[in-house]
């Protein structure tokens, strides 16, 4: 190798080495960001809860959908954190997370329709189109519950079998 290779591979070794520190930096930036969103979000829904409580059962059933809406919201911003974290220790981005973040999202929006459909009743083709909505994200919740079930089998049947594998034959080495 020329003495032009080397130094050229130097610069990449460090320039690589810049970027994955400042990807990191970045990461952390980002993950205690989502972790103030979080707090911030969990205390404006303590909040409600509190008035809620203290304004009797109609504030109760009126702030009810918002205040779930709210927490639903606060376990998808932690599920995002999670993922950062796993991102930050492995530099590498899993698929799982996003699905369970997809499935929160799509069960709080469920949610939200199922306790708001009282007032699209009355109207028949905006009631269809509702039930429609209901329908396709009841199809999303369960084709990435069969995502998140393929992907385990998979990790537990290919990856975690080869790493045994290799172990094995280190032992016997």
């Amino acid at each position: 190798m020329s003495e032009h290779e080397e130094e050229g591979k130097t610069w990449t070794s460090r320039a690589s080495v810049y970027l994955g520190s400042a990807e990191s930096a970045v990461l952390v930036l980002i993950g205690v960001a989502l972790v103030m969103v979080a707090v911030l979000l969990l205390y404006s829904g303590m909040h409600d809860l509190w008035e809620a409580v203290q304004g009797g059962p109609k504030i109760i059933e009126h702030k009810s959908i918002e205040i779930l809406n709210t927490v639903l919201l606060v376990m998808m911003t932690m599920e995002i954190v999670y993922t950062v974290a796993i991102s930050l220790k492995s530099h590498t981005l899993n698929a799982e997370p996003f699905l369970i973040i997809g499935s929160i999202a799509a069960i709080r929006r469920m949610l939200v329709i199922t306790a708001t459909s009282t007032e699209t009743e009355v109207n028949p083709a905006i009631f269809h189109n509702t039930l429609v909505e209901l329908g396709l994200l009841a199809a999303t919740v369960v084709a990435m519950t069969i995502a998140i079930c393929i992907l385990r089998f998979s990790q537990r049947r290919y990856v975690d079998d080869k790493i045994a594998g290799a172990a094995a034959i280190d032992s016997h080495s």
